[in-house]
């Protein structure tokens, strides 16, 4: 009984005030039932162990935080739940970008997309490359392989996946469980506009069928299609860059790079939580969302110095969250407790 009114009245406190509270002297951030706090110094490592751009994070079977980053010391850092470091591997993906990880049988694999090396590839946890896709010279979409820079992969419950060309020429490419070319649609003749399908998931939850909801980075909404390509329907978020989401529990996460970007590259980004039917419940470091009578989202901004420019994000099975960021002076991630 003590627990739970403790609880009740930590809960009324926060919910008294709007945006930001301070609970025991800690910064409270979000809104409503989503509220986070900084753990300080989790993940943070000596000099043997550098990042620069931490483009992606993603969390495995044992609990362990999957970071990776570009920089070629070591792209792989593996973390365990306290922020120790349990592994490192990985030194020629200069421009290492997507990180997915998928469940194959009694295993689990890394899929890697590298800006620079125009390629994806697919490890096991401990740095054993088993395969690797170049750019899909084949489909007569590309004149040369530079026009090709992957940014992330999506993945099929079978096995099957698609690669986003979100630096490149943005077509969304499709290999099948044997890594076989199956399709490619999108670009902007197909209606995808430049710099937008950055990064996404397969959602599967949704519809009958699987569909790819894609984040549209600097067009600021989410795109979900079919798994041919078909458009099935547009989120707006403004105020927002979307960079990539993840699903937890039936909640959208979505890591958002700055507010004005790419205008303002000196502008900050925040962390929204969303519901299932993809309306802002929450924004971590930002401006508390606001509807109108229309249902429409107003804009949305960065408001606490928390972070620079979130990446990508990854929730653990207590709900605390842990942050991965882009050109944010070589920052470790940053992980969220649970208010």
């Amino acid at each position: 009984m003590q627990t739970s009114r403790r609880t009740f009245l930590k809960r009324a406190a926060l919910a008294a005030v709007p945006g930001v509270a301070r609970a025991a002297g800690v910064q409270v951030l979000g809104q409503g039932e989503h509220r986070y706090q900084v753990v300080p110094g989790w993940g943070v490592l000596d000099s043997a162990t550098p990042v620069k751009n931490c483009h992606g994070i993603v969390r495995d079977r044992e609990g362990h935080i999957v970071l990776l980053t570009d920089h070629t010391a070591n792209n792989i850092i593996i973390y365990d739940k306290q922020g120790r470091l349990v592994s490192k591997w990985g030194t020629e993906f200069p421009g290492a970008h997507g990180l997915s990880l998928v469940s194959a049988g009694d295993r689990e694999l890394l899929f890697v997309t590298c800006l620079k090396t125009h390629r994806v590839c697919s490890f096991t946890l401990d740095g054993k490359m088993l395969n690797e896709w170049k750019w899909p010279e084949q489909t007569g979409k590309y004149e040369k392989e530079d026009q090709y820079k992957p940014s992330w992969t999506l993945h099929l419950p079978d096995g099957g996946f698609f690669v986003l060309d979100g630096y490149g020429l943005d077509f969304i490419t499709h290999y099948d469980a044997a890594g076989k070319f199956v399709r490619i649609f999108g670009g902007q003749a197909g209606g995808i506009q430049h710099w937008g399908p950055h990064g996404g998931m397969l959602d599967v939850d949704k519809a009958s069928s699987p569909s790819l909801l894609i984040a549209m980075s600097d067009q600021q909404h989410l795109l979900r299609l079919s798994t041919t390509g078909e458009k099935i329907g547009k989120t707006d978020l403004p105020g927002g860059n979307p960079r990539q989401i993840r699903k937890h529990e039936g909640h959208y996460y979505i890591a958002h790079l700055a507010d004005n970007w790419p205008a303002d590259r000196a502008s900050r980004g925040f962390v929204s939580v969303l519901d299932a039917e993809l309306r802002v419940l929450s924004n971590i470091a930002g401006t508390a969302p606001v509807y109108d009578d229309q249902g429409n989202l107003q804009k949305m901004a960065h408001k606490e110095e928390v972070f620079i420019h979130p990446h990508d994000l990854v929730i653990d099975d207590e709900g605390s969250i842990y942050v991965a960021q882009f050109n944010s002076g070589n920052t470790y991630p940053i992980k969220l407790e649970r208010v």
